[in-house]
């Protein structure tokens, strides 16, 4: 008889703990998304003050200002959907990155605007988010990759329909251009 009971009571523990740690990995997975959804407000933020300062110079390269405007704010609509919505992000995100990447190498070809302090400025502050956000996706897919495989683990596994544990996506690269491996040419010439 006591067996059975210290037998229950372990099982019981047992039950709450891997419970209560589903329940931290999916709250850490939320936070770290949240950690994204940061950087990404902070990038949003930042290229309308970009592109306002290279407007002047860059008349006739409207077709660029104007694809980065709207790839940012399809970005900035789609970040409001929240974490389920992860895979719209990464595309929308993926988008805006060629268009940032396009407008980036439009303003090298301006050596007048590049030597412009708000430019110089403001491409670094960009390239520092890009930074922060791409370490905030790491993060995020540690966080739902240990999460996603906690959920999978026996006997875990039995107690994760109670904690409402679904496998979460991962932040992946989707464009082309994102996954090519950049050209280095330090030859001089």
């Amino acid at each position: 008889m006591w067996v059975l009971l210290i037998v229950l009571v372990i099982a019981g523990l047992w039950v709450v703990g891997a419970y209560n740690g589903l329940i931290s990995l999916k709250n850490q997975t939320v936070n770290a998304f949240k950690q994204i959804d940061v950087q990404l407000k902070r990038r949003h933020d930042l290229i309308p003050n970009l592109v306002n300062a290279a407007k002047g110079a860059m008349n006739f390269e409207r077709s660029t200002l104007e694809a980065v405007i709207q790839a940012r704010n399809q970005a900035v609509k789609v970040n409001a959907s929240g974490p389920e919505a992860m895979k719209e992000i990464g595309q929308a995100e993926n988008a805006l990155t060629g268009a940032l990447t396009r407008f980036m190498a439009v303003v090298e070809r301006y050596p007048d605007l590049k030597a412009t302090g708000n430019i110089s400025q403001l491409q670094e502050e960009l390239s520092s988010t890009e930074n922060r956000i791409a370490f905030a996706r790491q993060l995020y897919n540690d966080t739902a990759t240990q999460y996603n495989t906690k959920q999978q683990q026996f006997p875990t596994t039995l107690v994760a329909g109670m904690a409402h544990a679904t496998p979460t996506e991962l932040w992946e690269i989707e464009a082309p251009a994102e996954r090519a491996v950049p050209q280095v040419d330090l030859s001089g010439r």
